[in-house]
């Protein structure tokens, strides 16, 4: 049982002042959980600050710079009636003037919050505009009393449609009130060496800096947070281990016929790679030992059939296999390469996700009961309580750093003693592999299959927007289709960024119904639509965010254009552009980018024209998000980890990994006082699946 004082932090989002049903719509998706708690908002790191504390002159104020000034209000000019116009509204200090632009406002409520005469702070950024200051939209319109309360360092945070700064800022305040006092649940002696806060401070410090070192990604107050979250999923591997030893595996052995002829059925010869890494499947399935297995493969090195191989492996032993995808895009993609195969060699296979219901599920699940489906393939689906096998032998997991460590072991465990292969194609430097990962055996796929083209990768400005459409036009009429990827789904209140609904109603303006639209927010049976519309080549342009990144395979596409390519990491960037290239015809992919460029920026796209490694792209990543900035962003986060970022905490990975074989050395129950604080640390990280571990018996 979750001990009693975490309550308020797994309460409900809905429990906290100001937060129905409506606003949990937008915070669910922010947060990426269904329903959203408490803990989730406190666990949304800040991805940048505002130091408030910059109060220059107006004649100081650096233009395109977030300040505070200090000012006198001089007139306001109204939108004449049934003009679109903004509100205007003149501001000076003594050293010069400055308009404040507002759309969509009531002129009545805006001189109400700034008389004439009046003093006033105004925080926000001012722009030249036919070399006039401007500010649109302050962020703050402040009296003396608010600029009392104004915080001397404003964190930003990553926002969703329907959800602005002030509404999150105000739900952070209640979130924080909920914050108990909880017992230590690291080592004192390492809390002491690393001058650490508690965690309550931790995240009072984060979310109120007083100090840039509150905010730092680097300062002692994230490097807490990040330790704990690496140490409870070091305790949680040493466990899980703990157990499959424990537990002990079956010995699989099949007599080669199916995948005999699912390798027959193939259009291509298996690589050396992908030969290797079933020879070592093979062995493991066939020995008593359990199964814990990483496949690493880069993009389009053949994954999906090494998986496919292993499945037969156990089907031909007559017992079940399983492939669990983040994404339905992504299970029905694996579905459809892998169903033709399994059906010339005999091989029952079956696609479960959220949309099968009624009767055909009833019928599905019937049938995986009695034996009669060989292998399974679906989304989270697969999971569920009511989902049952006959003989559960071989669990696959794909792009694992997707789920957590609860999910992973919830599949396995639908067999008693199921191996357990891990599939991603985001490779992970060799420097992190036994750090995340433990003594995981390990395969890696290192070629591509024969006929792979490779891809012209280019660096374009934005600048050229306009002869990146016509080169769009012209790959049209010669036959190709078009991947168009952008970054975000629809604009929010504080960027400029290229959205997807937007370049699709440009895009569709210019080619007309050739186009197509996906991204996460649509509705299964729209994304299913659009991608069958684009996989069958009636829609010849495909615009998405990046729900695309992985396991779409369309051979006729042979142009990728990544709007805003500065933005993407290299990882995805590799992933994105491996979506082309898939056919006999040669590809090109365009990272179209906003000049002017920071160093890491350049340095990422120029390893993008250099390389289609992924294995040397994960290594530079690496390399690159060591010289990161005072603040990391979501994109340098370790895969599958929340408060980590690879930028700045892999230097812990070795001391939670030392830590945490110490502590279960010692007491490998967890039995003892030190053991109920890595028990609470293991419920405030979502690690409950290594509770059932500890059981008291």
């Amino acid at each position: 049982m979750r001990p009693a004082l975490l309550d308020p932090l797994f309460a409900p989002l809905t429990s906290l002042k100001g937060i129905g049903p409506k606003m949990e719509r937008p915070f669910a998706r922010l947060l990426d959980r269904e329903p959203p708690r408490v803990l989730d908002l406190l666990f949304h790191l800040p991805s940048g600050f505002v130091d408030r504390r910059a109060r220059p002159t107006l004649a100081e104020a650096v233009p395109d710079t977030d300040v505070t000034v200090e000012v006198r209000v001089e007139a306001h000019f109204p939108a004449p009636p049934g003009r679109r116009a903004p509100h205007r509204t003149l501001v000076s200090d003594g050293t010069g003037d400055l308009t404040l632009v507002h759309f969509h406002l009531d002129a009545a409520v805006l001189e109400r919050m700034l008389p004439v005469g009046a003093t006033r702070w105004l925080c926000g950024r001012i722009t030249l505009y036919d070399g006039m200051r401007q500010m649109t939209h302050p962020d703050r319109i402040l009296d003396a009393a608010g600029l009392a309360r104004l915080p001397p360092i404003e964190p930003v945070y990553p926002l969703v449609e329907g959800l602005g700064s002030g509404q999150l800022r105000r739900a952070m305040d209640a979130a924080l009130g909920r914050l108990p006092d909880l017992p230590e649940t690291l080592p004192p002696d390492l809390v002491v060496e690393k001058g650490w806060p508690t965690f309550k401070q931790a995240l009072e410090r984060i979310h109120r800096p007083q100090r840039l070192a509150d905010i730092a990604v680097a300062g002692p107050a994230w490097q807490r947070l990040a330790f704990e979250e690496l140490y409870a999923h070091q305790l949680t591997l040493a466990l899980t281990r703990a157990q499959q030893t424990a537990v002990g595996g079956q010995a699989t052995t099949g007599d080669g016929r199916l995948i005999s002829k699912i390798e027959t059925a193939l259009p291509f010869a298996l690589t050396a790679a992908q030969r290797a890494a079933i020879a070592d499947i093979r062995v493991d399935i066939g020995s008593e030992k359990r199964m814990l297995r990483l496949l690493q493969g880069d993009v389009g090195s053949g994954k999906t059939i090494v998986a496919l191989m292993a499945a037969g492996c156990v089907a031909e032993a007559g017992r079940q296999a399983a492939l669990m995808a983040p994404t339905e895009v992504l299970a029905r993609q694996h579905h459809e390469t892998i169903a033709p195969l399994a059906a010339a060699a005999g091989l029952r296979c079956a696609l479960l996700t959220g949309r099968e219901k009624g009767r055909p599920r009833a019928t599905l699940l019937s049938d995986l009961a009695s034996g009669h489906i060989d292998l399974l393939i679906g989304t989270h689906a697969v999971i569920q309580p009511d989902v049952v096998f006959r003989d559960l032998a071989l669990a696959i997991v794909d792009e694992q750093h997707r789920f957590g460590v609860e999910q992973r072991l919830a599949l396995s465990r639908k067999g008693e003693t199921a191996d357990l292969l891990l599939m991603t194609a985001t490779p992970i430097p060799r420097t992190l592999i036994l750090t995340l990962f433990g003594d995981m055996a390990l395969s890696e796929l290192r070629e591509k299959p024969p006929g792979r083209q490779k891809i012209d990768t280019r660096a374009v400005s934005l600048d050229r927007l306009e002869e990146t459409t016509e080169a769009v036009g012209r790959a049209l009429a010669g036959g190709a289709q078009v991947y168009w990827i952008c970054p975000l789904v629809e604009e929010s209140e504080h960027t400029d960024l290229a959205t997807a609904t937007d370049r699709f109603a440009a895009l569709q303006e210019r080619f007309g119904a050739r186009v197509a639209l996906v991204h996460g927010r649509l509705a299964a049976g729209e994304k299913d639509a659009a991608m069958a519309r684009f996989s069958s080549g009636e829609a010849r342009i495909l615009v998405a965010t990046t729900v695309v990144e992985v396991g779409v395979n369309v051979p006729n596409a042979t142009l990728m254009v990544i709007e805003h390519a500065e933005r993407f990491g290299l990882a995805q960037l590799h992933q994105l552009r491996g979506r082309v290239g898939r056919g006999d015809k040669p590809s090109t992919c365009l990272l179209l980018y906003r000049a002017p460029l920071g160093e890491i920026a350049k340095a990422r796209l120029a390893m993008m024209r250099a390389s289609d490694d992924g294995f040397a792209i994960a290594e530079e990543d690496l390399r690159l998000r060591g010289e990161g900035d005072v603040l990391g962003t979501r994109q340098s986060g370790f895969p599958g980890f929340t408060l980590a970022r690879m930028d700045v905490h892999v230097p812990l990975l070795t001391e939670a990994r030392t830590r945490a074989a110490q502590i279960l050395s010692l007491d490998a129950r967890l039995a003892a006082e030190h053991g109920d604080a890595a028990r609470l640390l293991l419920y405030l990280h979502g690690r409950d699946a290594a509770m059932r571990f500890l059981s008291a018996g």
